[in-house]
C-alpha cells in the first residue's frame, strides 16, 4: 500500500478494520489509485433535477449501464447513486468499481427555500449491493437542519457499526443564507467542519468563493488576515477547516459547464490549495462519452501531478 494512503487511514484509527479497508478501496481503485487523490462520477441527478434537464442533451446517459460503464472506463475511483440506479446496473458490473449509495435526495417539483431530502435507501441497502460507503445530503442553513444532522449522524453511526466509510455533501441553503452565501468561503468552511463534526469519513462541498457571509466571521477572516484571494488559498481554508486536513474533502463539479479549460482551471486551484480531488456528475455525462472519456482522462492527470 502507497504511504500516502497508510497516513489518510492513519486518520481514522476510531474506526473498524472494515471501515477502513472500504476507505482503502475508494483510495486505491481507479487511475488515481495510491496517490491519496480521488475523482467520483455520481449521478444523483435524475432524482434531484429531473430526467429531461439530466440525460436529455446526452440520450444514452438515460440507461443506468451507461453511468457504471463510463465511471469503469475513465478509471474513477468509485460511482455514486440512488439505490434504484444502483440496482439496474449492479449485477452486471459487480466488483468493477466501488459503490457509493447516496441514502438520501430532494427533487425540485416543491423546490422550498429550506429544503429537508428524503431518506430513500438504507445500510441493509448498501451492505445487499457490495457498496464501500453510504452517502448523505445536509442543507446547513437550513430551518430543517437539525433534522438533517441526527438523521445524518444515524446514518453514519449505523455505516461505521457496519464497516461501511460515510461520505457527506455538505451544501448550505436556506432562507436566511444569500445564493452568494451557499458558496462563500466562511459558510462553506463552516459545512465542512459541521460534515466533520458529524463523523464523515470524506466531505463533499462546493468550491469556495471571495465572498463572506455572516458580519461575524468577516471580522474573524480580517484580523486573522486569511489568504483568500485564489481558489487554492480557498481550499486550503477549507481543508484547513476539516480538522486541519485530517478528512478527506472534494469539491463538486457543479452545473455544466460548456468549456473544458474553466473546468480544468478548478481542479488545478482545488490540487494546488491540497484539496483531495472532485466529484463530478454533470460535466462528465452530460458531454458526449468520447469526450467525457478524455475530460475525466485530463482532470486525472491534473490531480496525479502529470498535468499542470
Amino acid at each position: 500500500m502507497e504511504s500516502r494512503v497508510k497516513e489518510i487511514l492513519g486518520w481514522y484509527s476510531s474506526d473498524s478494520p472494515g471501515t477502513r479497508t472500504n476507505i482503502a478501496r475508494l483510495l486505491n481503485h481507479g487511475r488515481l489509485a495510491g496517490t491519496g487523490k480521488l475523482v467520483i462520477l455520481p449521478v444523483d441527478q435524475g432524482f434531484e433535477h429531473g430526467p429531461a434537464r439530466s440525460f436529455a442533451v446526452n440520450p444514452p446517459a438515460y440507461a443506468p449501464t451507461y453511468h457504471f460503464r463510463l465511471a469503469i472506463d475513465a478509471g474513477c475511483n468509485a460511482y455514486a447513486a440512488p439505490l434504484g440506479f444502483l440496482e439496474a446496473g449492479v449485477a452486471e458490473f459487480a466488483g468493477e468499481v466501488p459503490l457509493i449509495l447516496k441514502m438520501n435526495n430532494h427533487d425540485v417539483l416543491h423546490d422550498e427555500k429550506d429544503p429537508l431530502s428524503a431518506v430513500t435507501g438504507s445500510v441493509k441497502d448498501a451492505l445487499r449491493l457490495g457498496c464501500v460507503a453510504v452517502g448523505f445530503t445536509i442543507y446547513p442553513g437550513s430551518s430543517q437542519a437539525q433534522i438533517m444532522y441526527q438523521q445524518c449522524r444515524e446514518m453514519i453511526q449505523e455505516a461505521k457499526a457496519n464497516g461501511l466509510a460515510a461520505v457527506v455533501w455538505s451544501y448550505p441553503r436556506g432562507t436566511d443564507v444569500s445564493k452568494a452565501g451557499e458558496t462563500g468561503l466562511d459558510v462553506v468552511a463552516y459545512a465542512a467542519q459541521i460534515a466533520a463534526q458529524l463523523g464523515a469519513h470524506v466531505i463533499k462541498v462546493k468550491p469556495p468563493t471571495e465572498h463572506i457571509e455572516q458580519a461575524e466571521a468577516k471580522k474573524a477572516y480580517e484580523k486573522a488576515k486569511v489568504p483568500m484571494a485564489t481558489l487554492s488559498e480557498r481550499v486550503r481554508h477549507v481543508v484547513q477547516s476539516s480538522f486541519d486536513g485530517r478528512r478527506i474533502v472534494i469539491f463538486s463539479g457543479g452545473a455544466t459547464k460548456e468549456n473544458d479549460e474553466a473546468i480544468f482551471d478548478e481542479c488545478r486551484g482545488i490540487r494546488d490549495g491540497g484539496g483531495f480531488g472532485s466529484i463530478i456528475g454533470r460535466n462528465s455525462f452530460q458531454r458526449p462519452r468520447d469526450h467525457a472519456l478524455r475530460f475525466l482522462d485530463t482532470v486525472m492527470k491534473i490531480y496525479a501531478g502529470e498535468k499542470k
